[in-house]
């Protein structure tokens, strides 16, 4: 029991020790690949993946920011404003030429003069200070910050679409405002050309103003609007991202389902913010998965080492076992491994009434044997007369080596007389034995005491009465047996 208690505790100990060092190395490479992959993904992807964009925007959104600059520094623009605007035509025909060219859904200039707004296909309407709709122009009349602003309005010469306006200030040659003049794209060129950048680089893109509002974002994004700072996750980082800092800052936030890694960058030709954002989990779920195999791996591993480790102890423990109960050089039970047999077998006596008897038997002179052969062939001599004993006896009997050149033979279910016929043929077997010495070949016989057991009697009477049959048996004079019947000692047979 108490080995049983060792070799499980041994196997919770090396399950404990390998559970842990799996978990450990696997917890520790799979963090490492995901800090790993979020320092790319911040450091790297989202960074290039912005500049990216940045130029992209510089050729498909910034090239209306340089149409409108070229406008209002042109001097057939200025001239014909500060001529007084005589030949409308002209500047009409300007406008259509300049649209055709660029590939822009409008064009126009408004004169601060006359208030007129022109555009490719006439002159539309005069702007009015209290008029809604023209607040962007005196409003970039009264900027004396930047020389234009972007503007998102409806385009009244566009069938009131959603347009980007780029509004830029005219100067005369003493720089005094005189008018306003740009171009347009309509909302859903610009979203179509996110949705083009976001189907590229597989990011969220879109465009804040200095305000924190969104005012641009593909149609994949087409549920998030309004300021960011009502966003869920991007709240916390509202003002980090409204820092006015073209170098990039790369945030993290939690989002309602996954965590998002955030490079944003402000584009001062717009005004705006350009956000690119990153579902980190979304790449993290191929490490997840090796994660995974890794922990089923290690479980495995740790099976089989465990299925191993139990049967390399069981293994040693039955070597163990044997080698406590089991004579090394016979192979016999030892006399420690008989007195739980014989306690076992008096048990079954008691219990079934059947008899119980032992043979006691020891090598007559085999001091000669190791004087004259040596301790090599009185070994051999000891191991030969251990295997004719062996075969003598029944398949129920148990043969055991007492110590020395000494044996024991427990016979179950067996009375005094039928002991004594074993011994009997047991002797007459070693003494017909030729066991192949060199000469002086020396002849090798037994004495025996056979002695059954009596109800109630002690392990160590029992024994003594063996012992004693024996002693008269070689005092008799040797190769003969001696009974002892449980009252009495009997006269050998």
């Amino acid at each position: 029991m108490r080995l049983f208690s060792v070799k499980y505790r041994l196997l919770m100990w090396v399950t404990l020790i390998l559970v842990c060092g799996f978990l450990a190395t696997s917890l520790a490479s799979y963090i490492s690949s995901r800090d790993a992959i979020e320092h790319g993904i911040a450091e790297q992807t989202l960074p290039l993946t912005g500049d990216n964009i940045y130029s992209e925007i510089q050729k498909d959104i910034l090239r209306p920011v340089f149409i409108s600059s070229l406008m209002a520094h042109d001097t057939f623009v200025r001239d014909w404003m500060l001529g007084g605007e005589k030949n409308p035509q002209q500047i009409v025909r300007y406008l259509k030429e300049l649209k055709k060219k660029y590939g822009t859904v409008s064009s126009f200039l408004v004169s601060d003069r006359s208030r007129a707004y022109y555009y490719a296909g006439g002159r539309l309407k005069s702007v009015h200070p209290d008029a809604s709709r023209d607040a962007w122009f005196f409003r970039l009349r009264a900027l004396t910050t930047a020389d234009y602003e972007t503007n998102v309005d409806v385009d009244l010469a566009n069938r009131d679409s959603m347009t980007i306006f780029i509004n830029h200030r005219v100067l005369d040659y003493q720089g005094n405002f005189i008018g306003a003049t740009g171009v347009g794209l309509t909302l859903d060129t610009m979203s179509r050309i996110i949705d083009r950048y976001q189907a590229r680089f597989h990011r969220n893109i879109y465009f804040v103003d200095g305000a924190g509002a969104i005012v641009l974002a593909g149609k994949s994004m087409q549920g998030v609007r309004g300021a960011i700072a009502t966003l869920p996750g991007v709240r916390a980082i509202a003002a980090q991202i409204l820092n006015r800092d073209s170098v990039p800052t790369h945030l993290a936030y939690q989002g309602e389902t996954a965590s998002m890694l955030l490079n944003s960058r402000y584009i001062p030709e717009l005004g705006w913010y350009l956000v690119v954002e990153q579902n980190v989990s979304a790449e993290v779920k191929p490490v997840q998965r090796v994660f995974a195999l890794n922990l089923a791996i290690s479980f495995a591993v740790t099976l089989a080492v465990l299925v191993l480790t139990l049967l390399t102890v069981n293994r040693f423990q039955r070597r163990i076992e044997r080698a406590a109960s089991t004579d090394a050089l016979t192979g016999l039970l030892n006399r420690r491994a008989l007195e739980l047999v014989f306690r076992n077998s008096i048990l079954v006596s008691k219990r079934s009434g059947r008899p119980l008897a032992a043979i006691l038997f020891d090598i007559d002179f085999f001091k000669h044997v190791n004087d004259n052969h040596g301790h090599l062939w009185g070994d051999t001599v000891i191991r030969a007369v251990a295997d004719l004993a062996r075969r003598t006896v029944r398949e129920s009997d148990v043969v055991t080596r007492w110590g020395g050149e000494e044996y024991l033979i427990l016979l179950n279910d067996c009375g005094l007389e039928q002991a004594a016929q074993i011994a009997e043929a047991l002797r007459r077997a070693v003494a017909a034995c030729d066991f192949g010495m060199p000469a002086p070949n020396l002849r090798v016989t037994v004495s025996l005491g056979v002695a059954e057991y009596a109800e109630d009697e002690g392990e160590s009477a029992f024994f003594s009465r063996a012992d004693s049959a024996l002693y008269q048996a070689k005092h008799g004079g040797r190769n003969r047996l001696q009974l002892s019947a449980p009252a009495a000692f009997a006269p050998a047979a």
